[in-house]
């Protein structure tokens, strides 16, 4: 009989559902040296990530839930996801391609934030598993769903490596000329998932500038200096050490919550972040062919409901490193394209190395 559990503590029948007319499952890659790491088709969302401390226990480093009925009545519900069409925020939804308007939804005060209503986390994808240590996820997102335009085939490849590292590729044509920005939000805790703080985590971004923000965490425009500001993370500092700082964009983001240009040449798989836990030595880098990397600090959980293992998430609980395109790029000439065109092939990669020390 097949083992119904996951290393993580995870019921595979626990995910067994029929949503929207598809099946929605739980899929297991594991790796030569003992990884592990789940993945639902629905959301295409990582729900746990199996990786070696510093003792050779093995540790489940991402945020997540116990079965399909709470993903889909989820109070955060972007634990793990594939966010898209466009990932991060586009203000008041309203952007203007090819001398068209488009009006998207709203979903995120005035804004349309990570796709919409019901982004690319809440659809069931295709899945297939090619190998013990690939998945390939496959969704079709219709002209006009949420507002945008074109039919866009969508095709997201999860690859749990020999080296411990989970490598995502993200592929899109379109009919139609539109916008795309896909990234994953996986919650990390490298302590941990259950953990109850990620503020003693050292954090290194590979990056000289960031996106100021509005009250609103739209961009203001051009990139500012990371310098002389609790946004400097060239070298190692821990999260939680300037993550209260009296700083208007701290204010603004409850913590960080704000976009970082990684220092790199465009479009190569180049270094993003570097990440250790004190308490377990996992070390996890970041590389990415993005222009930008999001950190957000898990600023709004508050720990009211329940995750795996009957853990509860608390404020800064975790932290999120989401390899995107600028927010808001549509509406600032100037930032790194969004538009694809029906000639075109969308292509991202982004990949987190796993280690310990």
């Amino acid at each position: 009989m097949e083992n119904t559990k996951t290393l993580s503590g995870l019921n595979k029948n626990d995910f067994e559902k029929i949503v929207d007319g598809k099946q929605v499952g739980l899929y297991i890659l594991t790796n030569p040296s003992g990884a592990e790491m789940a993945v639902t088709n629905f959301g295409a969302k990582i729900v746990s990530l199996m990786v070696p401390d510093n003792k050779g226990n093995m540790v489940d480093v991402v945020l997540g839930k116990s079965n399909i009925e709470d993903y889909m009545n989820d109070q955060e519900p972007y634990f793990g996801a594939v966010c898209g069409r466009t990932g991060n925020r586009i203000a008041e939804g309203k952007f203007t391609l090819d001398g068209k308007e488009y009006q998207l939804a709203i979903n995120n005060g005035p804004n349309n934030l990570h796709g919409g209503i019901k982004g690319f986390n809440a659809v069931v994808w295709d899945a297939r598993q090619l190998d013990k240590q690939t998945l390939e996820l496959k969704y079709f997102s219709k002209d006009g769903e949420e507002g945008y335009p074109g039919n866009l085939s969508v095709t997201v490849t999860y690859k749990l490596t020999d080296n411990n590292s989970v490598d995502i590729d993200y592929s899109a044509t379109t009919d139609k000329a539109t916008i795309v920005n896909l990234t994953n939000h996986s919650y990390f805790n490298l302590s941990g998932e259950g953990d109850p703080y990620v503020g003693d985590h050292e954090l290194q971004i590979n990056a000289k500038t960031y996106l100021p923000t509005n009250d609103l965490a739209i961009p203001l425009g051009n990139p500012e200096s990371v310098e002389d500001t609790p946004f400097d993370f060239q070298t190692i500092h821990t999260i939680g050490e300037r993550i209260d700082a009296d700083d208007t964009q701290i204010q603004y983001g409850n913590g960080y919550d704000h976009t970082f240009v990684i220092n790199k040449i465009e479009n190569e798989l180049g270094f993003t972040a570097k990440a250790t836990s004190p308490k377990t030595g996992i070390v996890m880098e970041t590389y990415t062919t993005e222009p930008g990397v999001q950190l957000y600090t898990g600023n709004f959980l508050d720990g009211s409901f329940t995750g795996k293992n009957g853990h509860t998430y608390p404020k800064r609980s975790a932290f999120c490193l989401e390899t995107q395109h600028y927010p808001d790029s549509i509406n600032h000439p100037d930032y790194p394209s969004v538009v694809l065109r029906p000639d075109e092939e969308f292509k991202s990669s982004t990949k987190y190395k796993f280690s310990a020390k």
